[in-house]
């Protein structure tokens, strides 16, 4: 290890949970070669404990995310780490082709890209970066369908609700 890694060892990696709308966010920052990144959006429960922000780009997120929840046209321009199978990636990509407030089917998802409703939701349920790939705009045929792997009325489907009503979609 040389001398510049080890002081980079310690601002390496940081997750702070911040108060959002809808309950609570989690943000990790790492570094990925010598370059510090947003590696993963987690929604949390109300009652996660809060713990701030230490570096400057985790800072950076949880001002773009304040400036989403004021905003539901904000447009997230944040450096995240590469993640996913090429196909999660096409998915994760087509998502943030929507805009706020309008919602696309799994099945039209997965006609645009070439490839099938099920596969098109498992990716969705895969995304680590929630907010800035915005998955909860990927809604059922048949009405607002799952969000992050959960299929019943829950945490997950309460965010999506919240989301979709704050982006005017619902």
């Amino acid at each position: 290890m040389t001398s510049s890694s080890t002081s980079l060892s310690s601002n390496s990696a940081n997750y702070c949970v911040i108060a959002a709308p809808f309950g609570c966010l989690g943000i990790l920052t790492e570094m990925v070669e010598g370059s510090l990144m947003l590696s993963r959006m987690d929604y949390l429960s109300a009652n996660a404990p809060l713990i701030a922000p230490q570096n400057q780009l985790a800072k950076e997120v949880v001002r773009q995310c304040k400036a989403y929840f004021q905003d539901p046209h904000w447009q997230f321009d944040l450096p995240t780490k590469p993640a996913g199978t090429e196909h999660q990636r096409r998915v994760w990509a087509s998502i943030q082709e929507i805009p706020a407030g309008q919602t696309r089917t799994y099945g039209e998802l997965a006609k645009q890209i070439q490839s099938g409703a099920r596969a098109v939701g498992t990716a969705c349920g895969a995304n680590p970066y929630p907010l800035i790939a915005p998955c909860h705009r990927v809604v059922s045929a048949q009405g607002i369908g799952g969000f992050m792997k959960e299929n019943s009325p829950g945490l997950y489907r309460q965010i999506k609700l919240w989301l979709l009503r704050h982006e005017g979609a619902l």
